[in-house]
């Protein structure tokens, strides 16, 4: 049977009121009934009720974070970054994997705030009408993590996704590349997929080259699109000096399939790209890549949703963290 804030009393020898603040660790008990206390709820092996303990401070100390895809290393890299600070200012995380699909996220959010969680943080996902509107129902603050709305009306934190893109590409321009290709994502995704396409066109049109569809290609973000999307570029009859993929387990999938068919990297072909996993300097070439700050994306969210739940004072809402341009080994000079 679960035992109960009752039983502890009955064992100590005290009133129900002196356990429950010993559990709310109100300093006004004396160390001897305190100790009494703590032997009584070891030997019963109680654990406070914290679904009680919420419905009467109507706060649960805990926070809700909607992942994408927990099996990315990116997410993974953020998520710890939510925790340490969720940890430091006693939060405690309920962590749901949505499968980058939509109806599972809204059904994710929905069932967080259901469980009455203080907040939430919405993880790297394409924002909809549909999550907005669940947002918008929310009693509780939200923060949008390595991705924001359209409108900017949400909370948030991540890095401006064109500007990493135009200094990815504008690196391989200034190596003296001009038929650079892109592997991008899905353009439906406003930050990693849309922006970062439209920071490459933007790079290009600022060197003076002009835009070829047929050097860009659409992947998933997964290695797998990578390789299949450099098949192709290698299939041109006039094929690109330089690849930009837009996550670097696309730009390990292209650098695997240059390999694959006998090419060298950097020697025939260059590729950069974005994120700056773990990964990118374990593949060789290493990789040179745009590094976003994903630790601290995660603890700066969640810096600012403790300030929104305290109702603290937040200088802004939109958090734009820096890049930076990491030079490895697989991009080289033209015909050096």
């Amino acid at each position: 049977m679960t035992v109960t804030i009752y039983d502890v009393a009955r064992e100590a020898g005290v009133s129900m009121a002196t356990v429950s603040r010993v559990v709310n660790n109100n300093p006004n008990v004396k160390p001897q009934t305190r100790k009494k206390v703590y032997e009584a709820i070891e030997r019963l092996g109680y654990r406070p009720n914290a679904v009680a303990r919420g419905l009467a401070s109507k706060k649960t100390t805990t926070v809700g974070v909607v992942i994408p895809d927990i099996s990315n290393s990116i997410f993974a890299e953020i998520a710890r970054g939510i925790e340490d600070i969720a940890n430091m200012y006693h939060y405690n995380i309920i962590l749901c994997n949505a499968d980058k699909k939509k109806e599972k996220e809204i059904r994710v959010i929905n069932t967080l705030l259901e469980k009455q969680v203080d907040g939430l943080i919405f993880m790297g996902g394409t924002i909809t009408e549909d999550h907005v509107q669940a947002f918008q129902t929310a009693s509780v603050p939200i923060v949008l993590c390595a991705t924001k709305d359209e409108n900017g009306t949400i909370p948030s934190v991540d890095i401006d996704h064109e500007a990493a893109a135009f200094d990815a590409v504008s690196t391989l321009v200034r190596h003296g590349h001009r038929e650079i290709a892109m592997i991008s994502g899905t353009l439906q995704d406003p930050a990693n997929g849309y922006s970062r396409f439209q920071g490459y066109k933007r790079a290009l049109e600022t060197a003076g080259i002009d835009y070829q569809e047929d050097l860009v290609r659409i992947g998933n973000y997964r290695y797998e699109s990578g390789v299949e999307a450099m098949k192709y570029f290698l299939g041109l009859k006039h094929k690109p000096t330089a690849i930009f993929a837009a996550t670097d387990e696309m730009a390990i999938g292209a650098i695997h399939s240059i390999q694959d068919e006998g090419y060298k990297v950097p020697d025939d072909f260059s590729v950069i790209s974005v994120n700056n996993i773990s990964m990118a300097s374990m593949v060789r070439p290493q990789l040179t890549t745009v590094a976003q700050p994903m630790y601290d994306i995660g603890a700066v969210a969640m810096r600012l949703l403790t300030k929104l739940m305290k109702k603290e004072n937040v200088e802004s809402s939109q958090v734009v963290l820096p890049h930076e341009t990491i030079l490895r080994l697989s991009v080289a000079r033209v015909n050096d």
